[in-house]
């Protein structure tokens, strides 16, 4: 009797891991290693852990990281740089929600502090100008700088979609709530929010829109 389709992918993936931890060239591995980074720019740990789960050796996974390093196709530094102005180009988001990401790519906390504290003291606001925000301990900084700059540039974005929500103050909510699930404090969530519309009974704080 047949085995069910899914039984049989199961089966097939298995397989290839199999296949895969018997392979002793380096050469392989390394191909199989710059496949993954022809779609897009990757950080030495998604590399690595593309390899390994893909089922080949660790050892082998390892070397390959460690050749692409030495040729300059991965580097840590400039993934995440490049990361975090993807993001503030297209899909704006607050410092501490950056961190999580850049954390989730395998990226180094001092390495990640040291691209965000860059983005903070060098960043460009709304309008396109430097901003100087000062001390990375500077919590009034921090908002007065791309992070309210990168609040604005979301609801820019989404402007459209939240001007045609005729009630203003489910318009504020609304914007509030966006800005509040990709990872803005309340102060800035309010203050964006204030800039665009105007002002008036602040939306009440839901604890569920701080969930991302």
């Amino acid at each position: 009797m047949p085995r069910p389709q899914g039984q049989r992918q199961r089966e097939s993936f298995h397989e290839r891991r199999e296949r895969r931890g018997a392979i002793d060239d380096p050469a392989i591995v390394l191909n199989a290693a710059a496949r993954f980074l022809e779609v897009r720019s990757r950080s030495v740990g998604e590399v690595r852990r593309h390899l390994t789960q893909a089922g080949y050796r660790a050892e082998l996974a390892e070397a390959a990281v460690v050749r692409l390093t030495e040729l300059g196709m991965l580097d840590d530094a400039t993934f995440a740089r490049m990361w975090v102005e993807s993001r503030d180009r297209a899909r704006p988001r607050s410092e501490a929600a950056l961190r999580r990401e850049l954390a989730l790519k395998g990226i180094d906390r001092e390495l990640a502090a040291e691209v965000l504290f860059e983005r903070r003291s060098g960043g460009e606001d709304a309008l396109g100008r430097v901003s100087d925000a000062g001390d990375a301990g500077d919590d009034n900084a921090q908002r007065d700088g791309p992070d309210l700059a990168a609040a604005e540039r979301l609801l820019g974005k989404r402007s459209r979609a939240l001007e045609r929500i005729a009630d203003p103050r489910a318009r504020r909510q609304r914007a509030y709530a966006l800005l509040a699930r990709n990872g803005f404090d309340p102060e800035v969530c309010r203050e964006a929010t204030n800039r665009l519309f105007t002002p008036g009974p602040e939306p009440a704080a839901d604890p569920g829109a701080w969930e991302d």
